[in-house]
């Protein structure tokens, strides 16, 4: 028999499931983060528990436990501010959080979402959060030990069930702790239209979601109506909480936690806009972590300052204690530098005003035919071609993953591969630094209806090693938008703007700037046919042969937000 696995807090373990990979459920267990709260002083506060069915609106239990202080408290009466945690995880793996809540004065309320452990309803995941949040919300709004003021904490899912809450424009809701998550739903399935293979099929067998949960989302590889039912990035004008976001440069939901605080903080209502702070570190999804992947970043566990402290979040916004929470920097971010050398740039935490902090100078980073990199237009010279084998694919190493080694990992091993294209720089001169979105605009043909293109920046050490830092993938088929296909035709050049997400980095001295163009990256991501028929219509594959331009007409680049000398 296997043993369950203890997470976070004294008695909450998640049974494993069969056969399924031991370390995504640490990471699983890594998602109610102990590191994100104080713990309060060790001497037990007398905590009522009772457990609730909480009906939404289509009829559907909810099961619900309520952890509430000792209303004979002097030190806390009642009524109380909530905090709230929607879960798939089961409820119960939040006990140690809710009893230090308590102790703090507020009352916990711990909710299996629909279908998960307790509760009824069809087992899919994220299905009706949003309106099953807000019927929460409204049931918690008319208990008699509450005050109406409501918070909303978790990580990973616990976090995107949060995103859906907040689209429905509750105004219970006025605090919000978003620790690694994702607004968009179609974000978290498909990437640039890439069916994120590894991460959906693994999170999906081991959390044991309904059989057909797969089939349904391979179902719509498109941004359609099912996604943007899920989509709570189209509703930020309706958000309402001040909201702390916390994410890393390695996690399998950076740019969507990044895009988030930008929404909450640009467009949100009064209660949102201009109240929110981010929390950017050196991490994959296991945050507050020095080590990510192969590297280990000097103090990227320590953060300056308490803004991983979700208690005094909370008692800022929800009790108005004055403990300057809000008046901390908005952006606090990890810049990355040289793990080797100790006087290296980088390797420190900074702090902003705005994402990306300013000013940063978009700066073309162009491929050139004899696979070098300059800032330089590139001279004229005949167009670069590999083949994509989806039989034989391009191994993913490192990067955005979950079940899979993630983080910046040594990309030697697959660089020489006759399907990678890679362009290096001359030895840096002078540290470099780029902090903001990194873009790739690329000139390419294929001899197919349909391939894929990846496109990753690399930072390659005096000894060789290089390692990855930001990558982004394209569909070709959506180079008009995820919203709608175009197959390409044959051996026609065409253009594709392709998002490498961000990441704050200083390249030392002596270090050279690489990129790598390539087809696929698999079990990572669902290797392209290149049939052009629709995704997963049919088991034919076909080998495609791509091509790169790299010259003066066709430019080829990466667009850098360069960051001039501190």
């Amino acid at each position: 028999m296997t043993r369950p696995l203890p997470i976070a807090y004294p008695n909450a373990v998640i049974s494993p499931t069969p056969g399924c990979r031991p370390h995504l459920l640490r990471l699983i267990a890594c998602l109610f983060p102990a590191a994100f709260v104080t713990l309060a002083p060790a001497a037990e506060t007398p905590t009522l528990v009772h457990h609730e069915s909480v009906l939404t609106r289509d009829g559907i239990p909810l099961a619900t436990t309520v952890h509430l202080p000792d209303e004979s408290s002097p030190d806390h009466p009642a009524p109380f501010p909530t905090i709230l945690i929607r879960t798939p995880y089961n409820k119960d793996a939040v006990a140690g959080f809710a009893r230090d809540g308590t102790r703090r004065g507020y009352a916990v309320v711990a909710q299996d979402t629909r279908g998960r452990f307790a509760s009824q309803g069809d087992n899919l995941p994220f299905h009706l959060d949003g309106p099953d949040g807000e019927d929460t919300v409204r049931w918690i709004t008319q208990q008699p030990w509450s005050n109406g003021l409501i918070g909303t904490w978790g990580g990973s899912a616990a976090a995107i069930t949060q995103f859906q809450l907040a689209a429905t424009g509750t105004r219970a809701v006025t605090a919000q702790f978003l620790v690694v998550g994702a607004p968009n739903l179609y974000d978290v399935v498909y990437t640039g239209g890439i069916f994120r293979k590894s991460l959906i099929e693994d999170w999906l067998r081991a959390t044991q979601f309904a059989t057909n949960a797969l089939s349904i989302w391979v179902g719509h590889p498109v941004y359609n109506t099912y996604w943007r039912q899920r989509d709570a990035s189209r509703y930020y004008g309706r958000m309402r909480a001040a909201a702390v976001h916390v994410g890393g440069w390695w996690d399998i939901f950076a740019q969507p936690t990044l895009d988030a605080f930008v929404g909450y903080q640009n467009h949100g209502r009064p209660g949102a806009r201009g109240r929110q702070q981010l929390l950017m570190g050196p991490w994959t999804h296991g945050v507050l972590q020095a080590r990510a992947g192969e590297l280990a970043f000097p103090g990227g566990d320590r953060p300056p300052g308490d803004l991983h402290d979700a208690w005094r979040w909370f008692d800022r916004i929800l009790k108005g204690l004055d403990n300057g929470a809000d008046r901390d920097p908005a952006v606090l971010y990890y810049t990355l530098g040289d793990v080797t050398d100790p006087s290296a740039p980088g390797n420190v935490w900074r702090t902003a005003d705005t994402w990306p902090p300013l000013p940063f100078h978009a700066t073309r980073l162009f491929l050139h035919g004899d696979r070098t990199l300059s800032f330089q237009t590139p001279s004229a010279s005949p167009p670069l071609r590999f083949t994509a084998d989806p039989g034989n694919p391009v191994p993913t190493l490192g990067g955005i993953q979950l079940t899979l080694p993630a983080g910046p990992r040594d990309q030697r091993p697959i660089e020489s591969r006759d399907d990678v294209l890679v362009f290096s720089s001359e030895p840096l001169q002078e540290p470099l630094e780029i902090t903001g979105p990194v873009r790739a605009r690329l000139w390419i043909a294929s001899d197919g209806p349909d391939t894929d293109f990846f496109v990753r920046l690399c930072d390659v050490y005096p000894d060789d090693r290089s390692f990855n830092l930001c990558e982004g993938m394209l569909r070709a088929r959506f180079r008009q938008g995820l919203d709608q296909t175009q197959p390409l035709v044959p051996n026609r050049v065409t253009r594709l703007d392709i998002d490498l997400w961000s990441t704050s980095v200083v390249f030392n001295r002596g270090h050279r700037l690489r990129v790598h163009v390539t087809s696929s990256s698999a079990p990572g991501f669902d290797p392209n046919p290149n049939t052009g028929a629709p995704f997963r219509a049919d088991t034919r594959t076909r080998i495609a042969t791509n091509s790169v331009w790299a010259d003066p007409k066709r430019p080829s680049h990466l667009i850098l937000p360069l960051v001039r000398p501190r």
